[in-house]
């Protein structure tokens, strides 16, 4: 396929997958749940953080974290006793459990109390072009609470040479202005251009087929080749192109 040809099939896979029939499916049902700003956010943010492995159980285990803070997540996040923190123990995906939650929600509160919340942190740090280091920020302020040391590799630092694959797609869901009504985009102090193609085994797999990544493994260099090259196609929203990505490496087996 010449480029033209290519921009051509991703954009009509595009269509076909970043409709509402995604949302069955897609963890990103989970922040949907919610009408005020910051309990989107913060369901958004938790079920992203657990966003790997078998999509049924990421869906299962989000709704469960949901449950635990009674369905409130902000509320709880800000008025949360050390007996709450207590029930989330039980909690468990994969190498997430109960103390992890139990730190991110501390690391959550220490956000909204003394960084103006979510949206302000990643705001601040943004480039032209990029939200790497905002990411890399973020996850210094984020640590500034008491957590278990283990709880540091939940969240992905771009500059030590990561995709950070997870916090990439919640920051897809919180920034893209999405006219189709998957992603939230209740964020407007930064600009969709500004994303990452949330990156994984299949989105990379089915860009290296298409001849639009050429690096081997999937890290913070090759989602800079894979930027660059949706950014031809798209300047303004390149990462719709994940849906099409995604959509074909998942859904196809292509």
């Amino acid at each position: 396929m010449n480029k033209s040809e290519l921009k051509d099939f991703l954009d009509e896979k595009v269509i076909q997958y970043n409709n509402q029939d995604f949302i069955e499916s897609d963890p990103v049902q989970i922040p949907h749940l919610f009408t005020q700003k910051e309990d989107i956010e913060i369901a958004g943010f938790l079920s992203a953080s657990i966003a790997w492995g078998n999509r049924k159980m990421i869906i299962k285990n989000s709704h469960k974290m949901m449950e635990l803070m009674g369905n409130t997540p902000y509320d709880f996040v800000m008025s949360h006793s050390e007996e709450d923190l207590a029930r989330l123990e039980t909690f468990v995906h994969r190498t997430f459990n109960g103390h992890d939650f139990a730190g991110f929600i501390k690391g959550l509160q220490h956000i909204y109390k003394n960084h103006n919340g979510l949206e302000a942190v990643f705001a601040k740090n943004q480039e032209k072009d990029s939200l790497q280091k905002s990411i890399s920020e973020f996850k210094k302020i984020f640590f500034e609470t008491d957590h278990l040391p283990r709880t540091q590799k939940h969240i992905s630092d771009p500059l030590n040479n990561s995709a950070a694959k997870r916090i990439n797609m919640y920051l897809r869901w919180m920034v893209r202005q999405d006219v189709k009504g998957v992603d939230l985009g209740i964020w407007k102090s930064i600009s969709p251009s500004a994303l990452s193609c949330p990156l994984d085994v299949h989105s990379g797999n089915v860009a290296r087929k298409l001849e639009i990544l050429s690096r081997k493994q999937n890290d913070a260099k090759a989602l800079l080749e894979l930027d660059a090259k949706l950014r031809e196609m798209d300047a303004q929203d390149p990462v719709k192109y994940d849906f099409a990505l995604f959509g074909l490496g998942v859904f196809e087996g292509f």
